[in-house]
């Protein structure tokens, strides 16, 4: 028989199992257990498991959670979370803490109450214990104590007030956060809750974390509940608001213009013109320009959210008079036409008596409308039947026939007396201009979820799109003059012009001008041979890179080009910055320092009093991470200190440029980049030493920008260039050096 060899046990290298997790356990007044969880074993025998170490009774009773500053509960559904080397908690079940907190923040000791809703207002971030504590009614006992408890302390607040102020504080960050996991439906809260919520707002208004939380209440009530946007609109006025734009908290600013896009969203289609009324008699935008816009501080990503949703909505009201046709039997409507051909061509000595001139009137107005670059000569009004952009277009001729005269006239009379069929048409310009205004700032759209795209511009005047529409057909008559074009065929020159015309608007709009002034300064400058010219630059600039041995050359150069990225990525590591740090409460002027070492073994970092100056020695850098320990990178959510979601809504700057290092034993070093470039740096960075892919934006931006100048530079035209093989002869040495110039 033939002899088989088995192969000796040691040669074998197995990997460890993959449902198996080393973890730590920590329970009070005891050393914490190492212990393998196999994922595969129902949570309920794990936690038996862990009770019988330690000889406790009653398992059914305790639960874990994560020891970091979360404090989530780990469930059958979160467990595939737990990571190797992480620290768990032994800890009252869920349902039991619920019970516990229930019990305590009814307690008779103010100082007994405070705690128990501090710590409430803690676990009240973890749904699963956020789950329990609504089963017991929970939020029903938060809003009693909201409606009717606070007034047993109305006699202890003045002796007390530091010790009510928390209490309010904490039950209503409590609520907001038991709220935020949409559990509850909004319907269910009575008008006497709405009523205290909104006193809030003006009775704590020197107290930022009741004034926040109440106006958080406020604005989810009436994003989620028609019925309470009815209440709250009610027992909130526009006027107790616009104070709280006239401080300087930037995130009280927030909140107030949250709340008032709120009501203006959901407001029936007959108030919101109402409502815009309001806002322009409080004088809404003029705050917003001076309080919020003009400010000496940066606007924030999540107050130019609420910005650019305000402009939406506000340019949103003009959605009715676009899509209204104008009816050609309507008198007043007809007047509107009347009043633009008598501004242009100065009708009012006219003989109206003379019964004999009807006709040679009617002859006179079909060519004064003609002039005026209508389609239909006899009755213009119906060339305002196209919606979009219906009346709105009529609105705007008016408006800049009255408010801009002088160039209204001068418009209409130097095209209406050209001979050369270039006249550029104002009435057909006006409504295809009108239209196209419509459609580049998305009039009769929803505001997007995440866009922060606003202009000042349009902050500045109270009719800013009729002043915007003004500018622009200014510009149009000036482009059309430079293009040459003709109004034989309307239809051909409008695409051509309008194609220019959009792109000169668009191209100064993205320049972000903060005043109309300045995007007309701005358009000045791009006139119509500029913008030619910039087209021919830009196409200068673009390759076929789409051809395949473009893509070959690319394929070849760009592992090149990644390692030259790398570098720079290092090198930038190896000098080190400096973080700032923060709590879940406010900024803190506190500092440190990180930076590797210059063979990119190891992670220098340390703590420092104030942000340095110069470079920071070697010496000053107590701590060290090796880089063989860090076992992941982490960004924005799935960071550690970004999980303990905050009070109000996640801060997006802060958790855009967040960060975590993650190491054995659940050690973790969490960063906050000082800015987005930096955070690209340092996530780049910390991949390439894991031999991890860059993906940041930059390395994006970088790597097109790199290898587009070296294929460019590979393809530079070398025809008739004879390229030697060996270098030229030096030429032998001049019989004389007459030829030399002394400068001294």
């Amino acid at each position: 028989c033939p002899v088989v060899l088995a192969p000796k046990s040691s040669s074998i290298t197995m990997p460890p199992p993959a449902d198996i997790v080393k973890v730590a356990i920590e329970w009070p007044g005891a050393f914490p257990k190492l212990m393998e969880i196999d994922q595969k074993k129902p949570l309920s025998s794990i936690i038996k498991e862990v009770c019988d170490g330690w000889s406790l009774a009653n398992h059914d009773q305790f639960a874990l959670q994560h020891a970091d500053s979360s404090n989530f509960y780990i469930t059958e559904k979160n467990r595939n979370e737990i990571k190797n080397g992480a620290i768990l908690r032994l800890t009252t079940s869920p349902a039991q803490n619920a019970q516990q907190l229930h019990e305590r923040i009814q307690s008779s000791s103010m100082d007994a109450k405070l705690e128990a809703l501090k710590d409430l207002a803690n676990y009240s971030r973890d749904v699963t214990f956020a789950q329990e504590f609504i089963n017991l009614d929970g939020i029903s006992l938060l809003t009693q104590m909201v409606e009717s408890g606070t007034e047993r302390y109305q006699k202890l607040q003045k002796i007390m007030k530091p010790c009510f102020g928390d209490m309010l504080s904490f039950t209503l960050t409590a609520f907001v956060e038991l709220m935020d996991h949409g559990i509850v439906s909004w319907d269910t809260f009575s008008v006497a809750f709405i009523k205290k919520i909104a006193s809030y707002v003006n009775k704590f208004a020197s107290d930022i974390s009741i004034l926040q939380r109440s106006l958080a209440i406020l604005e989810s009530m009436v994003l989620n509940s028609h019925d309470l946007y009815q209440k709250v609109a009610q027992e909130i006025t526009i006027g107790q608001l616009i104070p709280h734009l006239q401080g300087t908290d930037q995130e009280i600013q927030t909140y107030t213009i949250a709340v008032i896009n709120a009501l203006f969203l959901k407001a029936p289609d007959d108030k919101r013109q109402e409502m815009a009324n309001i806002l322009a008699q409080k004088q809404l935008r003029s705050i917003i320009l001076t309080h919020v816009i003009r400010a000496q501080r940066a606007i924030n990503n999540e107050m130019a959210h609420q910005l650019y949703v305000l402009q939406v909505l506000t340019f949103n009201l003009l959605e009715d008079r676009m899509m209204t046709k104008m009816d050609p039997q309507d008198q007043a409507q007809r007047d509107i036409i009347f009043e633009l051909r008598r501004i242009a061509f100065d009708a009012e000595s006219e003989p109206n008596n003379s019964s004999g001139s009807m006709e040679k009137r009617k002859s006179m107005y079909t060519r004064d409308y003609k002039k005026l670059g209508f389609i239909n000569h006899v009755n213009p009004a119906m060339d305002f039947t196209q919606t979009p952009p219906g009346m709105l277009a009529l609105d705007n001729m008016l408006y800049f026939a009255k408010h801009h005269q002088d160039a209204y006239i001068r418009i209409v009379l130097e095209n209406s007396s050209r001979e050369d069929k270039h006249e550029c048409p104002f009435g057909r310009s006006s409504i295809e201009l009108t239209k196209m205004l419509c459609e580049i700032l998305k009039v009769g759209e929803l505001p997007s979820e995440t866009c922060n795209d606003f202009h000042p511009m349009f902050f500045t005047h109270d009719r800013s799109f009729e002043e915007f529409f003004c500018i622009c057909i200014q510009l149009l008559n000036k482009t059309w003059k430079e293009m040459r074009a003709t109004s034989e065929d309307f239809n051909k020159a409008r695409k051509r012009v309008m194609q220019v015309v959009k792109e000169q608007i668009m191209r100064a709009l993205t320049t972000k001008p903060s005043s109309l002034d300045q995007f007309k300064s701005k358009l000045q400058n791009l006139s119509y041979t500029e913008i030619l010219k910039i087209r021919q630059s830009e196409r200068m600039n673009q390759e076929d890179f789409q051809s395949r041995p473009i893509l070959e050359l690319k394929e070849k150069i760009q592992p090149e080009i990644l390692e030259l990225i790398k570098q720079q990525r290092l090198n930038r590591l190896v000098e080190g910055t400096c973080f700032r740090k923060l709590n879940s409460r406010r900024r803190q002027d506190k500092f440190w320092y990180c930076r590797l070492s210059p063979n990119h073994k190891v992670l220098h970092y340390g703590d420092l009093e104030e942000s340095p100056q110069g470079e920071v020695p070697h010496d000053s850098l107590q701590d060290k991470l090796p880089v063989a320990d860090i076992k992941a990178v982490v960004t924005g959510k799935d960071c550690p200190h970004m999980k303990e979601k905050g009070a109000l809504k996640q801060n997006k700057e802060v958790l855009e440029l967040a960060f975590s290092i993650l190491y054995d034993s659940s050690g973790q070093l969490n960063f906050i980049a000082p800015d987005k470039h930096e955070y690209c740096v340092w996530t780049d960075g910390l991949n390439a030493l894991l031999g991890k892919d860059m993906l940041s934006d930059l390395t994006r931006n970088d790597l097109d920008t790199l290898l587009s100048m070296e294929i460019k530079l590979r393809l530079l035209d070398l025809e008739n260039i004879q390229i030697p093989d060996a270098p030229p002869p030096i030429p032998k040495e001049p019989s004389n050096y007459d030829f030399v110039y002394d400068c001294n």
